[in-house]
């Protein structure tokens, strides 16, 4: 394992009610990188996110954050150590405003009154929409604002490692065009992403790596280059090359 690594899964096996949906899964993530997990509906792609996060236990394997095994600490140890999600939509608490939606993220840090007042400035410049429309009901917001407020919610505890699972699900292509655009900046500023896409074309244009899945076990990763151009995932997926 290199210095720059942050997260390994070596031969993770992890389900549900008793049956495998993680087959011995093996991944590396590197500082910096985005990752992006494709593969057929089934295939284990949001459970590799949960066993990540700490929402399932795997039954066996390992899974290292830096050098320190995380596999079945429970999540808000996890997100402590630098571990933030973006789930699917739907996250945000409607009736509740835009801040109070950002201020959960920062339940950890809610004490060090200093600390959270920094970090909520510093997604307000990111996001200015957290700002704007900090008193509307999260429930007003469209679909990419939404996104946008989920966003800025996990990166309240300035994580090193951020998964996302859909995030352009249910956006239209402007919104998407922007989420994408917080990703690259994430990770231009050390962040390491790891998402979920089905949208292959859009995941392997944004992503520097990707990681093809096929029950439960990784068959193919490499730079999103050489996967975009590999003729059996395109064809898999689009019937043609996938391009960038």
């Amino acid at each position: 394992m290199s210095e720059s690594t942050v997260l390994t899964m070596d031969k993770v096996e992890a389900g549900y009610g008793g049956g495998l949906v993680l087959q011995g899964l093996s991944l590396e993530l590197t500082k910096g990188t985005i990752t992006c997990i494709v593969g057929p509906n089934g295939a284990g792609k949001s459970t590799v996110l949960r066993v990540i996060s700490g929402l399932l236990k795997p039954s066996s394997g390992t899974v290292t954050l830096g050098s320190e095994a995380i596999g079945g600490k429970a999540p808000a140890d996890i997100l402590r150590m630098g571990v933030a999600q973006v789930p699917q939509s739907g996250a945000l608490f409607p009736d509740m405003s835009v801040h109070e939606n950002v201020l959960l993220g920062g339940y950890p840090i809610r004490r060090e009154r200093a600390l959270l007042k920094s970090r909520i400035a510093m997604v307000e410049e990111m996001m200015p929409i957290v700002k704007e429309r900090a008193h509307d009901k999260a429930g007003n917001l469209s679909g990419g604002q939404r996104r946008m407020v989920e966003i800025s919610r996990a990166l309240i505890l300035d994580p090193s490692l951020v998964l996302m699972d859909e995030p352009s699900l249910g956006l239209d292509p402007k919104s998407v065009a922007k989420v994408a655009a917080v990703i690259r900046n994430m990770a231009s500023e050390g962040r390491t992403v790891l998402l979920v896409e089905q949208n292959v074309r859009l995941g392997m244009n944004l992503a520097t790596h990707g990681v093809v899945m096929e029950q439960g076990t990784v068959r193919l990763t490499g730079d999103s280059a050489g996967i975009a151009d590999n003729p059996e995932v395109a064809s898999m997926y689009l019937g043609k090359a996938i391009g960038k």
